[in-house]
């Protein structure tokens, strides 16, 4: 059954989606969505991001991490973590410009969080060599070091919850199912939110 019709499906068992809940489905949904099953990066994909119009951007990132880490007084170890690293160009370059000061490369302790399988594969091929652990979410990372974070157009990956101001409160936006059985968008009156006082109606 295609995602739409499980969505719809869903809908009508449980009530309407957030949008954060719709989003997450269609971008991760482990048999349709897009990042867990056909990710399509680069100049021949759906997009194409600044790592991989050119390596300079990774390479200014990287030595932007080097005078970073020497300013925290050279940490070892440190989590060096990149949020949502696509292929892992932004890494590999990253790793190839700190090599003007290898003890970061011994102190970096480095990991990817990445919950795309088809990704995970593409970085461990592009990052092969190197010792890369994994992780689904920030959470998972170890603390107990300091951490130096990378993250580039992660936002846009982020699953929001959209909210829209009626005549008399904010209302979140949804995800229903019209007259027709097709996806559309509604809005919720449970998770409406009072307008603050003085404000115009």
């Amino acid at each position: 059954m295609a995602l739409a019709d499980r969505l719809i499906a869903q809908i009508r068992a449980n009530g309407p989606l957030t949008v954060a809940q719709f989003m997450t489905a269609c971008l991760h949904d482990p048999q349709d969505g897009y990042y867990a099953t056909r990710p399509a990066l680069g100049e021949d994909g759906d997009f194409i991001t600044a790592p991989l119009v050119s390596q300079m951007f990774g390479e200014l990132i990287g030595l932007w991490l080097v005078q970073t880490w020497i300013d925290l007084g050279r940490p070892a170890p440190f989590r060096l973590v990149e949020m949502g690293p696509g292929d892992g160009t932004l890494m590999s370059d990253i790793l190839r410009a700190a090599r003007v000061a290898p003890d970061i490369l011994t102190a970096a302790d480095i990991w990817l969080v990445e919950v795309s399988e088809p990704l995970r594969a593409r970085q461990a091929e592009r990052l092969a060599g190197q010792p890369i652990h994994w992780a689904a979410s920030l959470a998972e990372v170890p603390a107990g070091a300091p951490l130096l974070l990378v993250a580039n157009e992660l936002l846009d990956c982020l699953a929001p919850r959209q909210f829209v101001r009626t005549a008399r409160a904010w209302a979140e936006r949804l995800v229903s199912v019209d007259d027709q059985g097709r996806l559309a968008w509604g809005l919720g009156g449970g998770a409406a939110l009072p307008l603050p006082d003085g404000a115009p109606e």
